[in-house]
């Protein structure tokens, strides 16, 4: 009762100038998540379902999360917009958020959510936080205790967004009575879990013309989500953007700039408790384009935003920062996926690399997510157009890595069937205006959003990595790179690993309780790269862990049996 008789008087005294009172650039008008007269609340009474998608083939496994108890796909509703985030202290714990749509006939979305308890092989989905509530904009993330936070975006009848930050504790899925937070349109959130000075924090920064407290656009909570400070402005006025954190606590955020260029700003004093937080000079990121949307693949939607990470692994590349996006890159290519890196805590650059391989410039890959692992494997995906011989606007998802630090890149990999992204909008001619992707030293855990059952629909896949040179970055490890493919597997999975210099090796898989069930490798190996079966046919399905020994390092990975085709 307490924090919803504060987030009223915050309502009633703390805004500002309304946004149709400011001055907005043209770009930034376009984007505006405010109800209209196709956003009346309706539920069905009744609702009727279909068999839900879920798919395994090699280095992905996907399944739908927005299904009903039964498991089952729930008929005209639609769902776009996910965001995701992986408990630290138990990865079998998983959350995620989206853009609910009830009603495929009328726009009024709600902050719908579902959670996963076994490492994402079913999911639970509740509905929606606060049902009947207008909320846009999802983005969760987790603290270092496996506390999950969804900020969620809402707006007034003046049309004044704000922002709520919504908790659960570190052991359930559910949420509190959430927390105002300021905000405004195009949030984004990060949580430090750095084991630093900021340790917890939660940092969220949105469009500056759109917001609750403008000309502030950005807040810093200090104290676990109690409270988030007064707003600030950030050097440069990025949009459009994510932030990341840094291996000794320092705060990135990027986004669209001025000019069309995309800016980086950094934070060395914003993980000190009651600073008062002092911006370095922002840098622009050279991509090779900009960031735009409301083309025709996603005729009211974003080709993407901009997204940053941080390597904070003990490699050769700590501390190194990345900035990936789908831009509009000239003069004939309507979106690539680029990327630029900088070894300096992003003072300057490299040149772009356009990571999508394919010849035709004509094509659309959009909605470009990149997440880097804790070991330093930088993750990219998108959707490409490629797959369309019409040339038109279907889609699939692509996917491609990098171990070297950026300088090098797989081969795009095709993981999924094509599908129409202009099936089943819900009154918004757009399938959101971004997908989320989290990254383990196993793979990465993206949630996205596709028409693979004839409606929009929220899933959760994970992308295993294969044919990784892990030779080139083992110099001075023992051995690096245990991966496994397909994973989660149905009846058996590749495991890959490198032994960087001779050395008895251990190598044997367990079960959650630390039983060992299997030991598949206890020799002296000489240098290299060792490739075996697991053969788990006569496991049931479960997670498992198969730990890498070699003298005094260990190494682990998850193994998900998923039982289907046995």
């Amino acid at each position: 009762m307490k924090k919803s008789l504060l987030l009223l008087m915050a309502l009633a005294f703390t805004a500002s100038l309304p946004a149709q009172e400011r001055e907005i650039p043209e770009k930034q008008k376009m984007h505006f998540e405010v109800p209209d007269a196709r956003s009346e609340y309706s539920r069905p009474e009744k609702a009727e379902t279909s068999p839900a998608y879920k798919f395994t083939g090699s280095g992905i496994f996907t399944t739908q999360v927005n299904v009903n108890a039964d498991g089952n796909n729930i008929l005209y509703d639609a769902a776009n917009e996910p965001s995701i985030a992986v408990d630290p202290t138990n990865p079998d714990r998983m959350m995620m958020g989206w853009r609910q749509f009830d009603d495929v006939s009328s726009s009024f979305r709600q902050a719908g959510y579902g959670y996963s308890s076994d490492g994402g092989q079913s999911w639970t989905f509740p509905g929606s936080i606060q049902p009947g509530a207008f909320r846009s904009d999802p983005v969760l993330d987790v603290d270092a205790d496996g506390c999950f936070y969804y900020n969620s975006l809402s707006v007034t009848s003046s049309d004044d967004f704000f922002c709520t930050v919504f908790k659960t504790g570190s052991d359930g899925f559910e949420w509190d009575n959430g927390t105002f937070a300021h905000g405004g349109d195009k949030q984004w959130m990060r949580i430090d879990r750095s084991g630093g000075a900021g340790t917890g924090h939660n940092y969220s920064f949105w469009t500056k013309f759109y917001s609750w407290c403008h000309p502030g656009f950005f807040t810093r909570s200090s104290n676990l989500g109690i409270s988030y400070e007064p707003c600030i402005q950030v050097t440069g006025t990025p949009y459009w953007g994510t932030l990341a954190i840094g291996p000794e606590g320092e705060l990135y955020i990027v986004g669209g700039g001025n000019d069309d260029d995309i800016m980086i700003i950094r934070s060395d004093n914003a993980q000190v408790p009651g600073s008062t937080i002092e911006w370095l000079d922002y840098s622009a990121v050279d991509l090779g384009g900009y960031v735009w949307g409301w083309s025709p693949v996603n005729p009211q939607g974003l080709l993407g935003q901009v997204w940053v990470d941080v390597d904070v692994s003990d490699g050769p590349g700590r501390g190194n920062v990345y900035v990936l996006a789908s831009v509009v890159h000239p003069p004939n290519d309507p979106a690539d996926v680029m990327f630029a890196r900088s070894t300096d805590g992003g003072l300057s650059w490299d040149p772009p690399q356009r990571i999508n391989d394919d010849p035709d410039p004509g094509r659309y890959q959009w909605f470009g997510t990149m997440s880097v692992a804790p070991n330093g494997r930088i993750d990219a995906t998108w959707l490409d157009t490629r797959v369309d011989p019409s040339n038109g606007y279907q889609s699939a998802l692509f996917y491609s890595f990098s171990v070297d630090q950026g300088l090098t890149w797989s081969v795009n990999e095709q993981l999924s069937p094509a599908f129409d992204p202009h099936l089943g909008w819900p009154q918004q001619e757009k399938m959101g205006d971004y997908f989320h992707m989290v990254s383990d030293d196993g793979g990465a855990h993206l949630a996205w959003c596709n028409t693979l059952n004839g409606e929009q629909d929220v899933y959760y896949s994970y992308i295993t990595p294969t044919g990784v040179g892990a030779g080139e970055i083992t110099a001075g490890r023992e051995f690096a790179g245990l991966t496994a493919a397909p994973n989660p597997f149905a009846q058996k999975t590749r495991l890959r690993y490198t032994v960087g210099a001779q050395a008895h090796v251990r190598l044997a898989v367990f079960d959650i309780y630390g039983k060992e069930l299997e030991v598949l490798v206890d020799r002296v190996q000489a240098a290299g790269s060792y490739i075996l079966w697991f053969d788990g046919v006569e496991l049931p399905a479960g997670v498992y862990l198969a730990r890498l020994s070699t003298g005094s390092r260990h190494e682990s990975l998850r193994l998900v049996r998923t039982g289907f085709g046995r």
